[in-house]
């Protein structure tokens, strides 16, 4: 008689943020593909390459995370989400499938959500992709629909269930969620509903990354209970919906998430980074990827992290007078050496920051206004202006169409969107920094002062940092 064990097909990852995370590997005999096959899939692997913190790690020595950890993070966070939610969505949704599916659809989007960043990951969204009309969640879901296509479909179960027979998860809805649902396509019900997993305010990308992005950088952000957000997650005929008793552990979860932005992703010195980077990124990618990353995909799935360093690395050494200038530019952000320095630093209210987005001001427009400010002697200051705005809240949170989420309330026995939003007026205001960095230093004071004129003129009232 042959003994059962129970361990075969499934290993296990070790993970300093959710513990052992499991995944399906081959039995013995079988053909089908495992999700090890798209774990070690060459566009996943390439995520051990790029960093999850893009400037930050330059200021918080321990934050040398990769985005490949991220991806798993996410994968088992989407994973207990979606045994969370299988019960609800099959009452509520006729077309709901299988526990299986639903855990393998939802495991693959955490997963491969991120495949299509570049180096500098957000930074490079920022200044690279979407001046060739792309994002990275774009070209993650061209990457799903055709490189990995097939072995998605030959998924046929997960390590918490199999899928049933007849099932197959087409890589359409994969590529749906991570464009949180912004294309029209033909896609069943129940996988419209579950757009807010990975576009809401709580989903199983941003549960990963602040549990993980604290940790690696050793930030304090206070009591993050995402197990309970889970438990009191579940689907109504309205769509996914909160217990008002997991509204405290929302809470909790955005007041900490705004936290990280305002001390780790907005750190002073990595925006000073992020502004000197700028100034020789453009030139420096398009000599890397001359054409959109879609016409040379291949060599785009090379750039990474790692071999940009390199690259810019040799440069120095090039007989290309550019090659060379550049190489040398990037010698000095890699050796630290940063030329911006941070002159002044005000925090608006939020009151303040909705006053100059409806005066319509950006900051190319204030930059103009504060160098009209200055002293004449000092018109031809070198400065930049740097607005740092993050909001944990939707705009408005009863009107987030597609990625709406609803609470419940046990004693009016009632699911609406307003709880939502009485509870996130509680959260903190200050959210947008202000700040001015000028080159070495140079004129601190007297920028300061002149942004300060300015914000007075504007009627914005501020608070010094």
């Amino acid at each position: 008689m042959k003994t059962a064990v129970p361990y075969i097909g499934t290993g296990i990852i070790n993970d300093p943020i959710h513990g052992y995370i499991r995944y399906t590997r081959p039995r013995p005999g079988e053909s089908d593909p495992t999700e090890r096959d798209l774990i070690d899939h060459p566009w996943v692997q390439r995520m051990r390459f790029i960093s999850q913190l893009q400037s930050a790690r330059w200021v918080y020595p321990a934050a040398e995370h990769s985005r490949f950890q991220h991806l798993l993070g996410s994968m088992a966070v989407a994973s207990a989400v979606a045994r969370q939610i299988a019960p609800t969505l099959q009452k509520v949704c006729e077309d709901a499938p299988s526990v299986g599916l639903l855990d393998a659809l939802l495991r693959m989007t955490a997963l491969l959500h991120d495949v299509g960043h570049g180096p500098f990951s957000h930074f490079f969204d920022e200044n690279y992709l979407k001046h060739v009309g792309l994002t990275h969640e774009a070209i993650s879901a061209h990457v799903v629909r055709h490189d990995l296509a097939e072995l998605i479909r030959g998924l046929r179960r997960t390590p918490h269930a199999p899928l049933e027979p007849g099932e197959v998860l087409e890589p359409e809805w994969v590529a749906y969620l991570i464009l949180k649902g912004k294309e029209d396509l033909p896609i069943p019900t129940w996988v419209r509903f579950l757009t807010p997993i990975f576009g809401g305010i709580y989903t199983a990308d941003n549960m990963d990354y602040v549990l993980r992005d604290s940790y690696m950088t050793g930030v304090k952000i206070g009591p993050v209970d995402i197990d309970r957000l889970i438990f009191h997650t579940f689907f109504t005929p309205s769509g996914l919906t909160l217990h008002r008793s997991g509204l405290q552990a929302l809470f909790m979860f955005l007041s900490a998430r705004i936290y990280l932005y305002q001390n780790v992703y907005y750190h002073r010195m990595a925006r000073a980074i992020d502004i000197q980077m700028r100034e020789i990124f453009p030139r420096t990618v398009r000599r890397m990827l001359p054409s959109s990353p879609f016409e040379e995909l291949e060599r785009y799935r090379e750039l990474t992290d790692w071999s940009f360093f390199e690259t810019v690395r040799r440069w120095r050494m090039s007989h290309d007078p550019e090659e060379r200038q550049l190489g040398k530019a990037w010698q000095a952000i890699l050796n630290r050496e940063i030329e911006w320095k941070p002159a002044f630093e005000m925090t608006l209210t939020l009151a303040s920051a909705q006053h100059l987005a409806q005066a319509d001001l950006n900051e190319a427009t204030l930059e103009d206004m504060i160098r009209a400010e200055l002293p004449v002697g000092w018109r031809d200051l070198d400065f930049r202006l740097d607005l740092a705005a993050k909001d944990a809240r939707p705009l408005n949170p009863i009107q987030m169409g597609r990625v709406q989420i609803f609470v419940y309330d046990p004693v009016l026995d009632r699911v609406d969107a307003e709880p939502l939003h009485h509870l996130l007026e509680w959260l903190p205001a200050r959210v947008v920094q202000v700040r001015v960095f000028t080159r070495r230093g140079i004129g601190a004071s007297v920028v300061g002062e002149a942004l300060t004129r300015v914000l007075r003129t504007l009627g914005v009232p501020a608070m010094r940092s």
